[in-house]
């Protein structure tokens, strides 16, 4: 764990998860997830987040191997979501003397999961500052990124970030994996809907001397951070990362599979940079929507189904929905051979969000796809491409 310390004074007392299979209850994660907390030791020792309690033993483990005999001070709660504040009774019936720091929205929701209040606490608002000897904190609201009581924390002495969930990414840390392709999906699933707080929170980074990023999932950052927070940037203006299509399609016998591979062949053989296929009944969801946020073009292709859409497409669907997609150009293909109506509900989905653009040609397979349809699907693949 040594290696992982921010520096002499932050110390790392995180936990990775390799056990869970499914972070939040609906997101897979093959190579689990850790749970950052970090120790500011200086003449006041602070402790930074606790981890979910599915954690909570090996947490105290790290906070009392590094304290070596101390008692904490200061506990600072960034984010009350329970896999970062679901060790905070354990903390307290440890050291009932620990003073809580927070902002009233903190304070106010904190209940909610604690039955008792605590003995001490110190409300913080914009701008205030705590002082631990030669490191200072200075706090920074951040609501809605992604719950109201968010907050992050400036230390001036070592210019450390410490920014919630912002900047988190899937996967344990001892995965040693690649930080974009897992950030991008945290990212567009779990803040995604709130771009605007995430801009509204750059604004007020911009104005920092940032050296390290500590957040509260996956590794710390300490190079090249300007990539990151373009990163941040891009996706929260919504904007497209990459060029590309993805067709995303889902099929209850095979016809409209073989019609979205066949468009993916036509968009290829057009010249089109990458596209990306995916089959909504088996694919992660969850890389579906990311997919669809980092490509600023898609085609959706369903059939009907008990005189609706087949559920893979209505799930995509709403998911993209609550993740406010927008600004992207978007083609619909449903199959029917009988009372079609995917496509009518395709549209009305995507007629909700803002500033899509809907591809004019809107073709219906009726059964197994037949030259007529490749003939459509070929001019949805100029469309697409315009």
């Amino acid at each position: 764990m040594n290696q992982l310390h921010v520096s002499e004074a932050v110390r790392y007392i995180g936990v990775d998860d390799t056990t869970i299979d499914l972070f939040e209850s609906q997101y897979v994660v093959p190579n689990g997830v850790s749970y950052n907390s970090y120790l500011i030791l200086d003449e006041k020792a602070a402790v930074m987040d606790t981890v979910d309690r599915r954690a909570t033993a090996a947490w105290l483990q790290n906070l009392e191997e590094q304290l070596a005999g101390r008692k904490p001070d200061y506990l600072v709660l960034h984010h009350l979501e329970p896999d970062h504040a679901g060790s905070v009774r354990a903390l307290l019936e440890k050291y009932p003397d620990i003073t809580l720091v927070g902002n009233a929205k903190t304070f106010g929701m904190l209940p909610k999961y604690y039955d008792y209040d605590p003995a001490h606490t110190v409300t913080v608002k914009e701008g205030d500052t705590l002082s631990l000897g030669a490191h200072t904190l200075t706090f920074v609201m951040a609501p809605m990124v992604h719950w109201p009581e968010v907050m992050v924390s400036y230390e001036s002495a070592e210019k450390i970030l410490f920014s919630a969930d912002g900047f988190g990414k899937f996967g344990a840390l001892c995965a040693e994996e690649d930080w974009l392709c897992e950030a991008r999906r945290y990212y567009f699933n779990i803040v995604g809907k709130y771009g605007v707080q995430v801009q509204s929170l750059l604004k007020k980074a911009a104005g920092l001397d940032i050296r390290t990023i500590c957040p509260l999932h996956g590794p710390v950052l300490r190079e090249d951070l300007g990539y990151y927070i373009g990163k941040y940037d891009l996706w929260s203006r919504y904007e497209p990362e990459d060029e590309g299509v993805l067709v995303a399609y889902a099929s209850i016998h095979g016809n409209t599979a073989q019609a979205a591979k066949t468009l993916a062949e036509i968009l290829e053989r057009k010249g089109c940079p990458k596209v990306a296929v995916a089959d909504l009944s088996r694919i992660d969801q969850a890389e579906a929507v990311e997919d669809a946020f980092r490509y600023g073009r898609m085609a959706l292709l369903s059939p009907t189904y008990d005189g609706g859409l087949f559920p893979p497409m209505d799930h995509f669907m709403a998911h993209l929905r609550d993740k406010t997609y927008r600004r992207r150009r978007v083609a619909i293909v449903e199959n029917g051979s009988w009372a079609p109506a995917a496509a009518k509900i395709m549209r009305g989905y995507l007629e909700a969000m803002k500033d899509i653009t809907i591809c004019e040609t809107v073709h219906t397979i009726q059964g197994a796809v037949k030259d007529s349809d490749i003939t459509a699907l070929d001019n949805i693949a100029d469309e697409l491409l315009a």
